[in-house]
């Protein structure tokens, strides 16, 4: 007969792969969830665009965010994080991002909101290139399951620019 330990170790051993195999399962179904996500942003004013002491231009913007992210929710994510970025190049850098917003969305019933903020994070190039500066919002995602892999995506929207002067 089989010792005790030895009956412990095949019945564990045999948990554990089969506990492995479910997640994989149910990592791998995440691939055939229909995630389309959707958002409109809008910036309603331009609270401040200045030229810091130090040089570095600076702008406060409120935004109008609706976004409709319920898709990204199937029964294996256990969050989302999202955040809006701003980009624009620079001659210096081909590309430039600035965190305006972020939150993390707990569940599918908070997925599907609009909210009109300030930026939450500071708008500053390191430079004086803002001036009639074209740019782009980007609405970020990271999808966190509960097993398996994160993943991330985004939606650019193009078409905004900051006046010529400061204000």
């Amino acid at each position: 007969m089989h010792s005790f330990g030895y009956r412990a170790n095949a019945l564990l051993t045999f948990a554990v792969t089969a506990l492995a195999f479910i997640c994989a399962i149910a990592s791998f179904s995440d691939k055939f969830s229909n995630q389309n996500p959707s958002v409109e942003i809008q910036i309603l004013n331009i609270n401040r665009f200045k030229k810091q002491s130090h040089g570095n231009d600076e702008v406060s913007l409120t935004l109008d965010i609706a976004a409709d992210l319920e898709s990204l929710f199937t029964w294996n994510t256990k969050q989302v994080f999202v955040f809006v970025a701003a980009e624009y190049e620079t001659p210096k850098n081909s590309l430039n991002q600035v965190s305006l917003w972020d939150a993390i969305i707990p569940a599918k019933e908070h997925a599907k909101f609009r909210i009109q903020v300030s930026n939450k994070y500071r708008f500053i190039d390191q430079g004086h290139n803002l001036r009639g500066k074209d740019f782009n919002l980007t609405l970020h995602w990271h999808v966190m399951p509960k097993t398996g892999k994160m993943f991330a995506d985004k939606i650019v929207m193009s078409g905004y620019s900051l006046p010529d002067a400061y204000r």
